[in-house]
């Protein structure tokens, strides 16, 4: 196993301590602050003697996350904030070390109050990955097709954001400059585009478009005791290429049930379809079993 991907998923597991300690509401009702922690730590792993006829491959797997949101809200005054880590592997026997999941997330959202559900609003928010990722071919061969900042998407919104209650709101930003960061774009994404990985042409580290439209979506519920439903709908079109085929979408998918204090189970899915990447769709998909805990300091609205 290399010792960036080790690095990149201890990073997380060190910024998630406590897992064993499950859910603690400390609600303060002084503070303009709506503060959530969240971290879990899941894991996996096979093991078959020599003689084992059922067959099988020896394997381990772990994967990490941490969610952070701090919310300020005063008067007409909104200043909302979030960090989203995911980092996880497989170790197969006879393949080694591969990534299965890997996500940096950074939002920061300064709005102004206009009625009730309705704000305008500005933010600023980033989306990259820890470790490089590889397309593997038949024989184990491996290509490079991302790593750390490789591709990275900074993308300033300036809009307006509907939330007509506490656990589903949407931004619809008709002003979305966004920079694409490639970084050491020497020819080493072949595996993705000889010409413009992601978009950006070869020689070049960062592609900008100005003239771009960006709407997101998000709902974080309980739907039903102990079993939450949280999703984040993105799309991303730029004026100057706008065709349907050209617009960007991406949802990213996440239903964790609640076994006990300790224990949850976990479902997620990202689906992606980007054109700057591949003209067909997407899909990556986990399942897993593993420690919850979370940290806040309000009560939920049910």
């Amino acid at each position: 196993m290399k010792i960036k991907n080790i690095a990149c998923l201890w990073l997380i597991v060190l910024l998630g301590t406590g897992l064993s300690r499950a859910q603690i509401i400390k609600p303060d009702t002084t503070s303009n602050w709506k503060k959530k922690f969240i971290s879990g730590l899941n894991l996996n792993q096979a093991s078959f003697s020599s003689n084992w006829k059922g067959g099988g491959v020896n394997s381990i797997g772990l994967n990490a996350l941490v969610n952070y949101k701090a919310n300020y809200r005063k008067n007409k005054t909104s200043w909302d904030n979030e960090l989203d880590f995911l980092y996880g592997f497989v170790n197969n026997e006879g393949q080694g070390f591969r990534k299965t999941i890997d996500r940096i997330f950074l939002d920061s959202k300064f709005g102004h109050s206009i009625s009730r559900k309705l704000d305008l609003y500005t933010s600023l928010n980033f989306l990259s990955q820890f470790a490089p990722g590889y397309r593997y071919a038949e024989d184990n061969s491996a290509s490079l097709i991302s790593d750390f900042l490789a591709p990275a998407f900074i993308t300033s919104s300036w809009g307006a954001e509907y939330h007509p209650v506490d656990f589903f709101k949407v931004r619809i930003s008709p002003f979305s400059p966004r920079i694409t960061v490639l970084q050491d774009n020497n020819g080493r994404f072949d595996a993705v585009s000889t010409t413009s990985p992601y978009g950006v042409t070869v020689g070049e580290n960062t592609r900008t478009e100005w003239l771009a439209f960006q709407l997101i979506a998000d709902f974080n519920k309980e739907i039903v005791k102990n079993i939450n439903l949280k999703w984040r709908y993105m799309a991303f079109a730029n004026y100057e290429t706008l065709e349907a085929k050209t617009i960007d979408h991406r949802l990213d998918l996440n239903l964790t049930a609640k076994v006990n204090r300790f224990i949850n189970v976990n479902f997620g899915v990202i689906a992606l379809y980007d054109f700057d990447q591949d003209d067909g769709l997407q899909l990556s998909q986990l399942f897993n079993i593993g420690f919850l805990y979370s940290f806040q300091n309000f009560e939920e609205k049910k």
